[in-house]
């Protein structure tokens, strides 16, 4: 690879780390030629982009980058995929299902939402982030309940007001 061609690359993966909150990176080497395509798949139908990075370039593209990264750099060894998403947790699901079947992708570490996490320990805290759109519908649905218990508590109320008052009209005639 020329250097112009490198710092293409560099330029390109840059860009793609300014522009996407969620990045994950993975060790997906030892995947057959079927399964990797099958892993392919299953991140093409979750809207994620997977590809496979030269560590040194992605490290170089990182540090261009206006975003703290902290010590996710220092998992760059060894064969490394890179898997960039909008939703913060669907790339840790898409390994989740993928590792029912094989003992790889192993997640070497993720940026998720200006949080760090390194090491595959934490696949299973990955898979439950709430997304920004199940968060801002969590505290929809919060915001909603009181209100729900006025209106209900009126309607129930004017029933009985309403009864009261045919009865006592009632009594009266």
């Amino acid at each position: 690879m020329t250097r112009e061609e490198k710092s293409q690359v560099i330029e390109d993966l840059t860009a793609q780390l300014a522009d996407t909150p969620t990045i994950y990176l993975a060790d997906i080497s030892g995947l057959n030629a079927g399964a990797t395509s099958n892993l392919r798949r299953a991140c093409f139908k979750a809207d994620i982009k997977l590809s496979v990075v030269k560590n040194t370039l992605l490290a170089k593209a990182m540090e261009n980058v206006d975003k703290d990264f902290e010590n996710l750099p220092s998992v760059l060894k060894g064969n490394t995929s890179i898997m960039l998403a909008e939703t913060g947790n669907a790339p840790a699901k898409v390994i989740k299902e993928f590792r029912k079947k094989s003992e790889k992708p192993l997640l070497k570490g993720a940026f998720v939402e200006e949080a760090v996490y390194v090491g595959d320990d934490y696949l299973e805290t990955l898979v439950n982030i709430k997304s920004k759109e199940e968060v801002i519908g969590d505290i929809i649905g919060i915001l909603q309940s009181p209100a729900k218990n006025v209106v209900s508590a009126l309607k129930s109320g004017g029933g009985k007001l309403a009864g009261i008052l045919k009865t006592l009209s009632e009594k009266e005639g």
